[in-house]
């Protein structure tokens, strides 16, 4: 929503918002764009009856700015259905989907065309460094998006990527997840099955293998596809040339290989790497000038982002919300800096881990790190303690954020990592414990 408030502003529109509990870096580029928020959901910010109310799908019946939209008669719309209907026609659309890796695939591939000379439009749910903002018009007809599966408004339960008609289409991976919305992976597939009969025969689709992606496109598919993967009979085949990473090949259907180097982590985002290298191919990027640009690329905010290293301790942030994206990046670091002390602190966040449906996944999910610390949110209504008793590694929970801190800070030193995990603010905890360690 954050972005689509600057793609607002960029076409001439006087913007205003209202959230709750809103943090960086979205709210400081809501600020530099001269953006009013308005703290907290009231009909009285609805005063100078707006011409039009976009309203997010964090929203429902209840709310009480919701309410005075439908009793005053304001038009309104989805922020996907505004976006479909006031900025992506026309335009050749780039979307990046699956369960995860979508932020970080989605600024690669705008970097890559940016570097290009397409100067592309996007959003993002994130910050790319290389750009400092989450979205932009972009000065071609290209488009990158960020496309999720999640669904569109309380009035609009269909996923917001079906709003968006992409030529090129990005599938990551598919796993189960948005327990809150979604009773199984079935209707997940189903919501990307209509995402598929949207992309026209001159489009492409570009997946690695998959079971839930074939049984997707077994559904019906009208559209060319490539696949990635780290095997010879995938049409886009990667070769990892550093267990960490940072130094790989990509072979391309026509049998060239190209070789990159960069300061991205793990196996995983290679996959993101060749989706959107792929996807710029498409575009007629060529591969080779893809180099520089993934040399030069800097990542994204709070995508395993290094914070601080205050007494010699690296403090990374990253958004991880799902047991698949935590084993990644943990393994990510553990083979970058092998032999060190590895310690992860974990919120579980989102809607899916607070329902205690990938409980059982943690422990494993976690096997990389040395030590593991877990806050225990009071709105959880299950508990972590049988995390502590299942892990082979030192495992404590928290409820209480200041002892957390302290707890962390007791547990590292000079060459040790913590990597901290959460989709959310975290009580500001990040910057609780940077502060802590710089004062030690």
């Amino acid at each position: 929503m954050g972005g689509l408030a600057l793609l607002a502003r960029e076409l001439g529109h006087e913007v205003t918002g209202s959230d709750a509990n809103v943090y960086p870096p979205m709210s400081t580029q809501l600020e530099d764009a001269g953006i009013q928020l308005m703290e907290g959901y009231s009909a009285d910010n609805l005063a100078r009856r707006p011409d039009l109310v976009v309203i997010g799908n964090a929203l429902s019946r209840g709310n009480p700015e919701v309410e005075a939209v439908l009793d005053q008669g304001l038009p309104y719309v989805s922020g996907p259905q505004w976006l479909g209907e006031r900025v992506l026609p026309g335009r050749w659309v780039l979307a990046v989907s699956g369960t995860h890796g979508k932020t970080s695939t989605a600024s690669m591939l705008a970097w890559l065309l940016e570097e290009a000379g397409l100067a592309p439009g996007f959003l993002i749910g994130g910050v790319p460094h290389n750009f400092g903002l989450s979205a932009r018009l972009g000065g071609t007809d290209f488009f990158v998006i960020e496309a999720d599966e999640y669904d569109t408004a309380f009035f609009d339960k269909r996923s917001k990527f079906i709003h968006y008609r992409p030529r090129t289409l990005v599938i990551g991976n598919l796993e189960f997840d948005h327990v809150d919305i979604f009773p199984d992976l079935g209707a997940i597939e189903t919501q990307f099955h209509h995402l598929v009969r949207c992309v026209p025969q001159s489009g492409l689709i570009i997946r690695p293998a998959s079971d839930a992606i074939d049984r997707v496109i077994e559904r019906g598919c009208w559209t060319p596809q490539q696949q990635l993967g780290f095997t010879p009979t995938d049409d886009w085949q990667i070769l990892l040339h550093r267990e960490d990473g940072t130094e790989f090949a990509v072979r391309d259907p026509h049998g060239n290989t190209t070789e990159f180097h960069w300061s991205q982590l793990g196996r995983h985002n290679l996959a993101n790497a060749c989706g959107a290298i792929a996807a710029a191919h498409h575009v007629g990027v060529a591969v080779s000038d893809c180099v520089g640009a993934m040399e030069s690329f800097q990542g994204v905010k709070r995508r395993l982002e290094l914070r601080g290293i205050p007494g010699g301790v690296s403090v990374y942030d990253d958004f991880a919300h799902h047991p698949t994206a935590i084993e990644n990046t943990l393994a990510a670091v553990r083979q970058h800096q092998p032999g060190k002390k590895l310690v992860a602190v974990i919120e579980p966040r989102s809607n899916t881990m607070r329902s205690g449906v990938h409980a059982g996944e943690l422990i494993a999910a976690t096997e990389s790190a040395d030590q593991i610390f877990w806050y225990q949110p009071p709105e959880m209504n299950w508990s972590l303690a049988d995390l502590v008793e299942g892990s082979a590694r030192p495992t404590a929970v928290y409820s209480a954020i200041d002892e957390l801190v302290a707890a962390t800070a007791d547990a590292v030193g000079p060459g040790d990592t913590v990597v901290i995990m959460s989709n959310g603010g975290f009580n500001q905890f990040h910057e609780r414990l940077l502060a802590f360690l710089e004062d030690r």
